[in-house]
């Protein structure tokens, strides 16, 4: 029976409240497991914890800032100010909802973050009635309009980052900004200004995180650098948007294997520096997969080419495939198009690739993972 449905368990907490916590504590127990193991943590309300950043990109976001003091503006449940505490001397945690800043004062004594202190205010306020400058200011901005839906640009955040610029200038010489996952690269860069890198930031080959540096004065070109975090491995490449520009895609029918970009590649747009890094050939200009006659390291999925074949109906039902993982690339056929229109089932270990080649044809490539 659902605790709802309960009798009351507890006189001075309603079944609400604990079936509250027991949704929260779950959707924690792979996403936050120290919060998770932890005895006596107290958890906020289940959407809290899905915006929330995970532990493993939290982890990541300390290993950027160093120094002596941070002041997270919009610190939220705390768990990327619980690890920038590790890595830096003092940290605030500003928090406008006081009953979520009650509870990350809480977990951060639970967890002995005693370096972290704890303020119920908007975190622009307290910068401006502050008068100390830390080393770093971090903010992750609520990407969330009055109807709780969705934003992706940058005006719409809040607090706007671009707006209060001079003002976190005026406080710390560095900031460590996220944003949504879908904000255009051009278009942030353009309107925060000073940016030094540009972190992509996957999980399992999924975009969870665009993360900017900003460092005041900086005029070069900011660095971009991609990550994926894997069960097993971490996939990083870096690279510069001038140098990106400057290369020439090197074209080839497919070879022995396939090399698919993982999905922090794809946002960044790196595809031509990709042929020149790895000494590897596009199949064509627009289709962003890759071949070489050799096996090599490389940031994102590899593959087997068992078989190449000119796209038709005559060849795709030759080959009797029942059963394929499908993708498309640079294709007028959408993937369920194509399983309704030649019977293919999802799944399995068979992957089909279809795709226009290097000489200007639709082609199809069925292949296995390496």
């Amino acid at each position: 029976m659902s605790v709802l449905l309960k009798k009351p368990l507890f006189g001075h907490v309603t079944n609400k409240e604990i079936a509250e916590q027991l949704q929260s504590k779950k959707k924690c127990e792979k996403k936050l497991p120290i919060w998770f193991n932890k005895e006596k943590i107290y958890f906020p309300k289940p959407l809290s914890i899905e915006q929330t950043s995970s532990e493993v990109t939290a982890r990541y976001k300390s290993e950027i800032v160093n120094g002596k003091s941070l002041c997270d503006l919009t610190g939220g449940f705390g768990v990327d100010s619980y690890f920038f505490s590790q890595k830096v001397d003092s940290v605030v945690h500003c928090e406008l909802d006081p009953e979520l800043s009650e509870i990350a004062r809480h977990n951060f004594k639970v967890l002995g973050a005693t370096n972290v202190q704890t303020i119920s205010t908007d975190g622009l306020d307290y910068l401006e009635q502050s008068d100390e400058k830390w080393d770093w200011i971090y903010a992750d901005p609520s990407r969330r309009n009055l109807t709780k839906g969705k934003v992706v640009n940058l005006e719409d955040y809040s607090p706007n980052i671009p707006s209060n610029l001079e003002l976190l200038l005026r406080k710390s010489n560095k900031i460590l900004l996220k944003t949504s996952p879908l904000l255009d690269l051009k278009i942030g860069n353009d309107q925060l200004g000073f940016v030094r890198e540009i972190h992509i930031v996957a999980v399992k080959n999924e975009v969870k995180e665009l993360l900017w540096v900003i460092e005041k004065d900086f005029r070069k070109e900011p660095l971009i650098k991609t990550i994926n975090f894997q069960e097993s491995k971490v996939q990083q490449f870096a690279f510069l948007q001038s140098t990106e520009k400057s290369s020439e895609s090197k074209l080839s029918m497919p070879l022995a294997f396939l090399y698919e970009p993982n999905a922090a590649i794809m946002k960044s747009g790196a595809f031509k520096s990709l042929t020149s890094t790895y000494n590897i050939f596009k199949l064509h200009r627009h289709t962003h997969l890759y071949t070489a006659d050799r096996l090599i390291e490389f940031p994102g999925r590899i593959f087997k080419i068992e078989r190449f074949i000119p796209y038709s109906s005559k060849s795709i039902k030759s080959m009797k495939v029942k059963k394929a993982n499908i993708s498309v690339r640079n294709f007028p056929e959408t993937v369920a198009r194509l399983r309704a229109k030649y019977k293919i089932k999802d799944g399995g270990d068979t992957y089909l690739f279809f795709c226009k080649t290097a000489n200007g044809k639709w082609s199809t490539l069925k292949c296995s993972k390496v």
